[in-house]
Protein backbone atom coordinates (compact mmCIF):
# COMPACT_ATOMS: atom_id res chain seq x y z
CA UNK A 1 0.00 0.00 0.00
CA UNK A 2 1.24 3.43 -0.85
CA UNK A 3 2.46 5.76 1.71
CA UNK A 4 2.95 2.71 4.19
CA UNK A 5 6.91 2.63 4.09
CA UNK A 6 7.24 6.56 3.37
CA UNK A 7 7.74 6.44 -0.38
CA UNK A 8 4.91 8.63 -1.24
CA UNK A 9 6.38 11.51 0.91
CA UNK A 10 8.53 14.44 -1.09
CA UNK A 11 11.36 15.65 0.85
CA UNK A 12 12.81 19.18 0.41
CA UNK A 13 16.34 18.94 -0.13
CA UNK A 14 18.69 21.78 0.83
CA UNK A 15 22.29 21.92 0.61
CA UNK A 16 24.00 22.16 4.40
CA UNK A 17 25.54 25.48 5.07
CA UNK A 18 28.17 26.10 7.72
CA UNK A 19 29.27 29.20 9.84
CA UNK A 20 30.14 30.42 13.21
CA UNK A 21 28.25 33.29 15.45
CA UNK A 22 29.85 36.06 17.27
CA UNK A 23 29.07 38.80 19.86
CA UNK A 24 29.79 42.53 19.34
CA UNK A 25 31.85 42.93 21.33
CA UNK A 26 33.63 46.62 22.05
CA UNK A 27 36.62 44.92 23.38
CA UNK A 28 37.13 42.25 20.18
CA UNK A 29 36.63 44.63 17.22
CA UNK A 30 39.67 43.82 15.77
CA UNK A 31 39.57 39.86 16.52
CA UNK A 32 35.58 39.79 15.15
CA UNK A 33 37.20 41.68 11.56
CA UNK A 34 39.74 38.81 11.65
CA UNK A 35 37.68 36.11 12.21
CA UNK A 36 34.52 37.34 9.85
CA UNK A 37 37.70 37.52 7.20
CA UNK A 38 38.89 33.94 8.15
CA UNK A 39 35.64 32.61 7.95
CA UNK A 40 35.45 34.03 4.58
CA UNK A 41 38.28 32.79 3.45
CA UNK A 42 38.23 29.02 4.25
CA UNK A 43 34.63 28.67 3.45
CA UNK A 44 32.00 29.10 5.82
CA UNK A 45 28.88 30.16 4.48
CA UNK A 46 27.19 31.57 7.39
CA UNK A 47 28.43 34.95 9.54
CA UNK A 48 25.98 35.85 12.54
CA UNK A 49 26.39 38.39 15.10
CA UNK A 50 23.64 38.76 18.10
CA UNK A 51 21.63 41.64 18.63
CA UNK A 52 21.59 43.11 21.91
CA UNK A 53 21.35 46.57 21.89
CA UNK A 54 20.93 46.58 25.55
CA UNK A 55 24.29 45.08 26.16
CA UNK A 56 26.73 48.11 27.22
CA UNK A 57 29.56 46.36 25.32
CA UNK A 58 28.27 45.38 22.46
CA UNK A 59 28.47 47.83 19.51
CA UNK A 60 25.51 48.14 17.09
CA UNK A 61 25.20 45.10 15.09
CA UNK A 62 23.92 46.47 12.16
CA UNK A 63 26.89 48.73 11.97
CA UNK A 64 29.09 46.36 11.85
CA UNK A 65 27.52 44.12 9.78
CA UNK A 66 27.88 46.64 7.12
CA UNK A 67 31.36 46.73 7.89
CA UNK A 68 31.95 43.26 7.86
CA UNK A 69 30.14 43.00 4.46
CA UNK A 70 32.31 45.27 2.67
CA UNK A 71 35.74 43.15 4.31
CA UNK A 72 34.38 40.00 3.19
CA UNK A 73 33.42 38.81 -0.50
CA UNK A 74 31.11 35.67 -0.36
CA UNK A 75 29.78 35.13 3.20
CA UNK A 76 26.51 35.51 3.75
CA UNK A 77 25.85 37.95 7.14
CA UNK A 78 22.88 38.32 9.34
CA UNK A 79 22.07 39.48 13.05
CA UNK A 80 20.96 36.35 15.13
CA UNK A 81 18.42 37.82 15.43
CA UNK A 82 17.29 41.70 14.71
CA UNK A 83 15.30 42.75 18.21
CA UNK A 84 12.30 44.10 16.53
CA UNK A 85 10.91 45.65 19.59
CA UNK A 86 13.93 48.16 19.01
CA UNK A 87 14.33 48.24 15.61
CA UNK A 88 10.52 48.94 13.68
CA UNK A 89 10.01 47.02 11.12
CA UNK A 90 9.51 50.05 8.49
CA UNK A 91 13.53 51.62 9.52
CA UNK A 92 14.64 47.87 9.29
CA UNK A 93 12.85 47.26 6.00
CA UNK A 94 15.06 49.67 4.92
CA UNK A 95 18.20 48.95 6.40
CA UNK A 96 18.21 44.95 5.04
CA UNK A 97 17.45 46.06 1.89
CA UNK A 98 20.18 48.53 1.92
CA UNK A 99 22.88 46.12 3.14
CA UNK A 100 21.44 43.88 0.83
CA UNK A 101 22.01 45.88 -2.17
CA UNK A 102 25.40 46.56 -1.09
CA UNK A 103 26.79 43.78 -0.53
CA UNK A 104 25.73 41.62 -3.55
CA UNK A 105 22.99 39.34 -2.19
CA UNK A 106 25.09 38.53 0.91
CA UNK A 107 22.45 39.76 3.66
CA UNK A 108 20.39 37.80 5.48
CA UNK A 109 17.29 39.28 8.01
CA UNK A 110 16.55 37.26 11.28
CA UNK A 111 13.91 38.74 13.13
CA UNK A 112 12.79 37.75 17.26
CA UNK A 113 10.05 39.07 18.84
CA UNK A 114 12.37 40.56 21.64
CA UNK A 115 12.95 37.74 24.68
CA UNK A 116 14.59 40.47 27.46
CA UNK A 117 11.77 42.37 27.93
CA UNK A 118 13.24 44.28 31.06
CA UNK A 119 16.36 45.24 29.29
CA UNK A 120 14.16 46.41 26.32
CA UNK A 121 12.08 48.73 28.63
CA UNK A 122 15.26 49.90 30.17
CA UNK A 123 16.61 51.24 26.49
CA UNK A 124 13.31 52.86 25.68
CA UNK A 125 11.68 49.81 23.93
CA UNK A 126 7.61 49.05 23.62
CA UNK A 127 7.21 46.14 26.11
CA UNK A 128 5.06 43.18 24.87
CA UNK A 129 2.98 41.01 27.37
CA UNK A 130 4.49 37.18 26.30
CA UNK A 131 1.22 36.90 24.46
CA UNK A 132 1.55 40.00 22.59
CA UNK A 133 5.13 38.91 21.13
CA UNK A 134 4.10 36.40 18.52
CA UNK A 135 1.27 38.44 17.03
CA UNK A 136 3.64 41.29 16.85
CA UNK A 137 6.39 39.58 15.04
CA UNK A 138 3.55 38.20 12.89
CA UNK A 139 2.77 42.25 11.93
CA UNK A 140 6.45 43.13 11.71
CA UNK A 141 6.94 40.47 9.26
CA UNK A 142 3.88 41.80 7.17
CA UNK A 143 4.87 45.60 7.28
CA UNK A 144 8.86 44.46 6.16
CA UNK A 145 7.18 42.21 3.01
CA UNK A 146 4.87 44.93 1.64
CA UNK A 147 7.77 47.97 1.99
CA UNK A 148 9.87 45.05 -0.01
CA UNK A 149 7.11 44.96 -3.22
CA UNK A 150 8.92 48.24 -4.87
CA UNK A 151 6.19 50.59 -6.66
CA UNK A 152 3.53 50.29 -5.10
CA UNK A 153 1.94 51.79 -1.71
CA UNK A 154 2.09 50.03 1.55
CA UNK A 155 -0.53 49.39 4.00
CA UNK A 156 0.01 46.37 6.71
CA UNK A 157 0.38 45.92 10.38
CA UNK A 158 -2.33 45.90 13.05
CA UNK A 159 -2.00 46.48 16.64
CA UNK A 160 1.81 46.89 16.96
CA UNK A 161 3.69 47.79 14.05
CA UNK A 162 1.52 49.86 10.98
CA UNK A 163 2.18 51.60 8.07
CA UNK A 164 -0.42 52.82 5.77
CA UNK A 165 0.07 54.91 2.76
CA UNK A 166 4.07 54.84 2.26
CA UNK A 167 5.88 54.59 -0.97
CA UNK A 168 7.73 51.19 -1.08
CA UNK A 169 11.08 50.36 -1.62
CA UNK A 170 13.98 49.12 -2.04
CA UNK A 171 13.66 45.63 -2.14
CA UNK A 172 16.42 43.04 -1.52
Amino acid sequence: MAGERGDDIQMATAELQFGVSLAPRTEDLNTIVELAVAADNGGLDLLALQDHPYVADFVDTFSLIGHLLSRTTRITVFPDVANLPLRPPAMLAKAAATLDLLSGGRFELGLGGGATMDAIAAIGGPVLARRDALPALAEGIDVIRALWRSGETAHAGGDHYRVDGVQTGPAP
